[in-house]
């Protein structure tokens, strides 16, 4: 006896085609009557589903990782050549430390407040969009702009104070307006409408003024009233290793830059010629320690810096990704630290 076949009320209509499938394109098929508009929607019910996941708030790590304590490589340095420049005149070195320890609470806190001041004006133009390099506060949506620049503008402060107790223990008044151009230099590297960091060469130029010149010749001469032969050349070499981060920094970044209209010096001068220019912003120090070198006896061991000097100009010449260009940006500083460190104590002692 054949067995009875079960009757599917469903299977009938699927016959007749007026039952959806259970599955496949069809059954996402929008419903009679109503059009599909062409986007999709998630089970939130929105276009295109949920939006991602909002960034995870700064930590305490984040935030100290955006002031970019390496770069404290820039303040260290040329307040150690300027300490060693006034030992040629003073009896003791440390006659005025407490002048030369103020000397670089002003450098250390104006460089952590251009810091926080090019996280917060990149970020809120979108320059950081097309960044390369360590993440940003702003530009990863992880700290919110006006925190940045609360931040940015208490370390201007605190720079500020320093600059006015350095002021008041020299008696050097008109050191007060210097403090004040090179807090409104250091906001308008990135800052304001037409911020001068974009513009090819005149960044560089401010860079190597106030991190070089002025950091080293500054801190001379609050400690003797006098600025020397030996201050200016090592201004010199200060202002060009800072120019050499200045440049590895926009090499690594020089694409994205263009993509976002920061027309830098490595952009305007291209690929071949902007690596070029870094190895003699790198080597040129090491000819202006010759000087030294014929009156210092011990001004002969700072050629040791070039073990960082060199390798970092070798990536740099060869470099094929932006991880190369961060390994020479570490050696840049490095080198800047050893020659300006180094060469202070052998001016010292």
């Amino acid at each position: 006896m054949a067995k009875q076949q079960r009757f599917d009320p469903q299977a009938l209509e699927r016959a007749r085609g007026t039952a959806a499938p259970k599955s496949g394109p069809a059954a996402k098929a929008p419903a009679k009557g109503k059009p599909s508009s062409g986007k999709t929607r998630g089970r939130s019910g929105r276009p295109g589903g949920r939006p991602p996941a909002e960034a995870s708030p700064a930590t305490l790590g984040t935030w100290i990782s955006a002031a970019r304590p390496l770069t404290l490589a820039l303040a260290i340095a040329p307040v150690a050549l300027g300490t060693g420049a006034a030992a040629v005149v003073m009896t003791n070195w440390y006659d005025h430390w407490v002048r030369a320890l103020l000397c670089l609470a002003v450098a250390a806190l104006l460089q952590i407040g251009v810091n926080y001041a090019n996280d917060y004006s990149d970020g809120i133009r979108g320059t950081d969009a097309h960044r390369v390099g360590p993440a940003r506060l702003v530009g990863s949506g992880r700290a919110k702009p006006r925190h940045v620049l609360t931040v940015a503008l208490v370390f201007f402060g605190l720079a500020a104070v320093a600059g006015v107790i350095l002021v008041v223990l020299t008696q050097h008044w008109w050191l007060l307006a210097v403090g004040a151009v090179a807090i409104v230099v250091a906001w308008f590297y990135t800052g304001g409408k037409r911020p001068y960091g974009y513009m090819a060469g005149l960044a560089e130029l401010a860079v190597f003024a106030f991190f070089g010149i002025a950091a080293v010749a500054g801190t001379t001469f609050v400690q003797i009233g006098e600025v020397n032969i030996e201050s200016w050349l090592g201004g010199v070499a200060a202002g060009l290793f800072a120019v050499a981060v200045l440049h590895v920094n926009n090499l690594r970044d020089r694409a994205q830059d263009a993509t976002a209209g920061k027309r830098t010096l490595a952009v305007r001068m291209g690929n071949v010629p902007g690596r070029i220019l870094y190895a003699l912003l790198m080597l040129a120090p090491f000819g202006i320690l010759v000087f030294y070198v014929l009156f210092y006896d011990l001004a002969a061991y700072v050629y040791f810096a070039l073990l960082a000097a060199a390798p970092a100009v070798l990536i740099v010449l060869t470099a094929r990704s932006a991880r190369e260009y961060v390994t020479a940006l570490k050696l840049t500083l490095l080198t800047a630290l050893a020659y300006g460190v180094g060469l202070g104590a052998a001016l010292a002692f």
